[in-house]
């Protein structure tokens, strides 16, 4: 938000530079974004009038004007601008001048007439981005004055970044009244000075509150006979360009200005177009709107509109109509100026894909007695302006439905205890009293009601923060906790985050981390038959609905690594995922990885190679070994709908799956744009627990090896291989290695042939070669029963 300093003085007696004040407001809770003038550095520009502008005679779009400064004799300028004419006052940079970009003014010949000068434009001042015709002042603007300092174009900016639950500081007078509470002093908030427009006919259209828990008060007026052709004074424009925001009509320019200074968001309908009464009512399921920015929207029903008799002309607290739009052809304007609940603005707007002041305003609490307030201000505003006469004010509410502020005990036994010190009880009645809140002291502390408008009051501690930040949290003294210490176990069920992350760096991931929300699209196209949880008011329509794995968030993050030239990319990620279960949501904690690219670092030891299946199959099963219980996992092959068939496998921990492993599937390579073919695994993360180490003695005899290569049918899995090896190897078998795979001449066709070696040794003797045939015979003939397994010679 942003805040002149120039116009917070009209409300408040400030004392101080901006820059301090800038740091109490950021001690205070409202941090300092930004300072900066109200335009960029320029100098040598003064007020001028053009006493004559006169058709350039060599150049059809050229004026060459004579201008006047006030003393001395007119200079002569040469200008393209249309609106140039005499008796304008306008901004003239002298020759010398520098104009911001370090653009230097001399004195040039244009076509032949020699020019001492420029007549400048907003947008070459820096006071706007764009602008038609050089900039007009007002008729009474001194010439020769130096515009600078005439406009007070060193006027500082503040901005500030207000906190979501503080919607009455977002206005000039809500900062205001945080200046006067925060320097004190005896310091005031100066409301602008209202005298009430009386009527100037009985004009009155009637309002009627159809769903008055939602709008509770609503007050209008008609304004007949404006010119809302007319620009708005240079004063007014300057206000709104300072604040952000940018002139657009006096009636539009009227409802912004009153928004920035009071905080009250107000519309303003054509009156022309406005059929029979107005309706503060529930919008109907499937009615479309059309709004000002010309988008058309479908209401679910829980809306709050705003219609006449022929329906809705504004979705209430967020935007107003198209079909009740004020136009420059307006001559008669309705000014509404509501008070809306929050619980009916809240999330409506972003649901639409919308995001306005009105609702930032609406959605955190606006002051519910400043309507009538805000009303009179834009209605004086606007005949001062455009002119006009106004119709009596036409109030609807109902009372029982408005808010209330209900009064708070501050006790002070658990000031004391939440702050770490007692302030002394003048003291906190003064902060609060500051804040315009009520205090009544009481045996153990204060009873204490905030204001209407401090919709964030409303417990014990809330009034503590109060203090706190007025008092300065630098201010409180840094006190060391005592306590008894209690040394914590850690469960063994559950994986330690750090050492699983830390071995995946190892083997050259990055943790990534991302949103728990997803784009519903590229999830639907990875999981097409998992429903999703949808959310009830995504940030973003990308963002709106909880992610079922991890893999929608990595692909994303894949793809945009590949899009800036990255050719080797390895992440993963630990997180929760959402997974519907009947009427509830099962919340499961995974891991996640996914390999792209090169296998390797560039390097020149050896030719680029891609990284496959069983490159992630070796990171995955180092990090399962280091559970202690590697030989607890399988791998089987299996299908899911997002994994190429045939490169995929599902796994398994004692015979139960806790996750996936595999190459994406062709088609969503395709759909996706992705340069390489991403491998992605996916387990559960309390899978990965670590065993319970257990003793095992180390046998002082020697090993013995034998090879054996068996031919068996090529979709029989290792995991088979290694069951049936394990279990008739008995317990002499130590190792099973797996060091060759053979494919072509001399092995029939669906079969393959795999070498193994197996590792033999016993703990009390030293096994013979008989010992080794043995054992050798019998996992073969295991193998052969089992698997169909032949030895090959």
């Amino acid at each position: 938000m942003k805040v002149p300093l120039s116009w917070l003085e009209e409300r408040v007696r400030v004392g101080i530079d901006a820059r301090t004040l800038g740091s109490r407001l950021t001690l205070a809770g409202f941090e300092r974004e930004g300072l900066a003038p109200a335009a960029p550095p320029f100098s040598g520009v003064v007020v001028a009038e053009i006493l004559e502008a006169k058709p350039h005679p060599q150049a059809d779009k050229l004026q060459v004007c004579r201008v006047s400064t006030g003393s001395g004799d007119p200079v002569q300028i040469v200008c393209g601008a249309r609106n140039a004419r005499a008796g304008l006052k306008a901004a003239l940079a002298v020759v010398g001048a520098t104009l911001p970009g370090e653009l230097r003014i001399k004195a040039a010949k244009l076509r032949g007439i020699e020019s001492f000068g420029m007549l400048c434009s907003a947008k070459e001042l820096g006071l706007a981005e764009t602008s038609e015709g050089i900039l007009e002042l007002p008729a009474d603007a001194p010439a020769g004055r130096d515009l600078r300092e005439w406009l007070d174009l060193d006027d500082e900016i503040l901005e500030l970044n207000v906190t979501p639950n503080r919607g009455d500081a977002m206005s000039v007078l809500g900062i205001a009244r945080e200046v006067a509470a925060i320097l004190g002093e005896g310091r005031r908030v100066a409301g602008p000075a209202l005298q009430p427009v009386p009527p100037a006919s009985g004009e009155r259209r009637r309002v009627r509150l159809e769903w008055p828990e939602a709008a509770p008060r609503f007050v209008g007026r008609v304004i007949r006979g404006v010119d809302n052709t007319r620009q708005s004074p240079p004063w007014l424009r300057e206000r709104l360009r300072r604040a952000g925001q940018r002139s657009i009509s006096p009636v539009v320019d009227v409802t912004n200005y009153v928004l920035l200074d009071l905080g009250q968001p107000m519309h303003a309908y054509d009156l022309a177009k406005l059929q029979g009464e107005v309706r503060a009512r529930r919008a109907l399921v499937g009615e479309t709107l059309t709004l000002l920015d010309g988008s058309a929207i479908t209401l679910f029903g829980d809306e709050l509109v705003i219609a006449d008799g022929a329906g809705a002309v504004g979705l209430a607290g967020i935007m107003g109509g198209e079909r009740t739009a004020v136009s420059t052809t307006t001559t008669d304007v309705f000014f509404e100026s509501a008070w809306f609940s929050p619980q009916a603005i809240a999330g409506r707007a972003r649901r639409h894909g919308l995001h306005t002041d009105a609702s930032q305003r609406f959605e955190r609490g606006v002051d519910p007695d400043g309507q009538a307030r805000a009303l009179e201000r834009a209605t004086a505003l606007l005949i001062e302006i455009a002119g006009g006469s106004a119709g009596p004010t036409e109030i609807a509410e109902e009372p029982g439905f408005l808010p209330r502020r209900a009064s708070v005990r501050l006790r002070r036994t658990r000031l004391a205890r939440l702050l770490g010190l007692a302030p002394a009880d003048a003291a906190v009645e003064a902060h609060l009293r500051a804040l315009g809140m009520s205090v009544e002291p009481v045996a153990d502390g204060w009873e204490v009601t905030p204001p209407g408008y401090r919709f964030d009051i409303a417990i014990e501690a809330d009034l503590i923060e109060e203090i706190a930040r007025l008092a300065g949290f630098d201010t409180i003294p840094a006190v060391r906790l005592e306590a008894a210490q209690r040394i914590g176990t850690a469960a063994s069920s559950i994986p330690d985050e750090s050492r699983v992350l830390e071995l995946l760096a190892a083997r050259g991931y990055h943790e990534a981390i991302n949103f728990s929300f997803v784009d519903p699209a590229l999830q639907k196209q990875i999981f097409p038959g998992i429903p999703a949880v949808a959310l009830a008011n995504p940030i973003a329509s990308d963002l709106a609905v909880m992610r079922v794995s991890l893999w929608p968030g990595l692909l994303r993050a894949v793809r945009e690594n590949l899009h800036r030239q990255q050719d080797r990319v390895r992440l993963c990620e630990h997180g929760t995922v959402f997974l519907p279960d009947g009427t509830r949501t099962r919340e499961v904690d995974m891991l996640a990885g996914v390999a792209c690219g090169a296998r390797w670092p560039e390097q020149w030891g050896s030719a680029k190679e891609t990284v496959d299946f069983h490159d992630l199959k070796g990171d995955l099963e180092s990090l399962l070994a280091a559970t202690g219980g590697a030989g607890r996992f399988t791998f089987v092959a299996d299908r899911l709908p997002c994994l190429h068939p045939g490169r995929a496998a599902r796994i398994t921990r004692d015979g139960r799956g806790i996750g996936w492993l595999g190459e994406l599937h062709p088609e969503l390579v395709r759909v996706l744009e992705l340069t390489y073919v991403p491998v992605l695994f996916e387990v559960e993360f309390v899978a990965l627990s670590a065993e319970k180490p257990q003793f095992r003695e180390l046998s002082r005899f020697p090993q013995v090896r034998r090879d054996l290569a068996i031919v068996i049918d090529e979709a029989t899995p290792l995991s088979a291989i290694r069951e049936r090896v394990t279990l008739s190897g008995s317990s002499l078998l130590r190792e099973l290695l797996v060091f060759d795979v053979y494919r072509g001449p001399g092995i029939e066709s669906g079969r393959k042939s795999v070498a193994l070696g197996l590792i033999f040794q016993d703990n009390s003797r030293t096994l013979t070669d008989v010992d080794a045939d043995r054992l050798v015979a019998a996992i073969v003939a295991d193998l052969s029963g089992a698997l169909d397994a032949k030895t090959r010679e």
